[in-house]
């Protein structure tokens, strides 16, 4: 079965971090704790934790992906053979039963990355129901899975997968978030296994910033809609110097403005989401061709609709490109996300 290693990052602690050492010891696990930077008042608990432990420690607070990324590079270098890594979260909100159930899987399904899923119930404090209800919704609608708890800290995976999440990027609480978006994209199974909803104090213990944490939490799947609004603007940019320049040319102005936004917007978007939205590694020719044909079929659609707005329906022209705009882009990102960047979802969730 190979060994069981508990990864527990930790930024200033109280005395529940020892004694669910204590147990995870007792449950065969070895442990590795990471101090992010507490400092001194923390020293004794630290010291506490070094009997059934091995502490590291940052000279500062570094923030929960960084701790992170300490504990595993340290594990790939001092543990070899075949063995399971568990994170977890050091506020005594993780049951060491339930560590134990989600490395099983792990154990099982080498390939995936096992999450720890909450049923969210009716004591669960508002900010975090709130926020794993929008992340939820939003991480679906940007990679079309479906992932209950996208924000447990309680993860298990089989050491093959240690040099992939070593290279994601975050340091901090968005870490999390991209290595479920990265699994999406590298085709990295997901799969959820249902535990126990602890929250102590109504969750006062931890260290998330609402605003600050969520920013960087959802940066990542608020690229593409970014990419979008910058092609929107430069869309729309040059449709408004156009049609100003060739104000006089009539029904025959207002398609010439329209595909030449169309054609220099959509070179614009295909550099953004290639290389910084979904950073694909797929064959630039197949995709540049894809997103062509894409573009195409987007120009003609939205030529059509805009002049079916504007001549049929009689709508001042510039709402009328707003409005097709609006529509168009909906549409773009589902064909961008699930023909030209797809990536795939097989073998994923499997909620037990």
């Amino acid at each position: 079965m190979g060994k069981r290693i508990a990864l527990i990052p930790s930024y200033e602690p109280d005395h529940i971090l020892p004694n669910l050492l204590c147990e995870m010891r007792d449950a065969g696990f070895e442990i590795v704790v990471i101090d992010d930077g507490s400092g001194s008042s923390y020293a004794d608990i630290f010291r506490k934790c070094s009997d059934y432990a091995v502490v590291l420690t940052h000279s500062e607070n570094k923030g929960k992906g960084s701790a992170l990324k300490t504990g595993m590079h340290y594990i790939r270098s001092h543990f070899h053979g075949e063995y399971t890594v568990v994170t977890m979260d050091s506020d005594g909100q993780h049951k060491v039963s339930d560590a134990q159930k989600i490395c099983l899987a792990a154990q099982e399904h080498p390939e995936a990355l096992i999450l720890g899923s909450r049923k969210l119930k009716d004591d669960v404090p508002l900010r975090s129901r709130i926020g794993n209800t929008v992340t939820r919704f939003v991480y679906r609608l940007f990679t079309g899975l479906k992932v209950y708890d996208t924000q447990t800290g309680l993860r298990a995976f089989s050491q093959s997968l240690l040099p992939e999440l070593l290279e994601i990027a975050g340091e901090r609480y968005e870490y999390e978030m991209n290595v479920l978006l990265e699994c999406s994209r590298r085709k990295i199974p997901i799969r959820e296994i249902e535990i126990e909803t602890i929250y102590l104090n109504k969750n006062a213990a931890s260290h998330f910033e609402t605003l600050r944490d969520s920013c960087r939490v959802y940066w990542e799947i608020l690229k593409f809609s970014a990419s979008s609004f910058i092609g929107f603007l430069v869309d729309y940019g040059v449709y408004v110097f156009l049609l100003l320049w060739i104000s006089d040319w009539g029904a025959i102005g207002l398609w010439v403005a329209n595909i030449a936004a169309r054609i220099v917007s959509a070179s614009v978007n295909y550099f953004i989401n290639r290389n910084l939205v979904f950073k694909s590694k797929n064959n630039a020719v197949k995709s540049a061709l894809q997103y062509f044909v894409l573009a195409v079929a987007v120009l003609a659609g939205n030529t059509l609709l805009l002049n079916l707005l504007v001549t049929v329906l009689g709508i001042n022209r510039y709402i009328a490109k707003i409005c097709t705009e609006i529509f168009f882009f909906f549409l773009n990102w589902f064909i961008q996300r699930f023909i030209i960047f797809r990536q795939t979802d097989s073998k994923n969730n499997n909620l037990q």
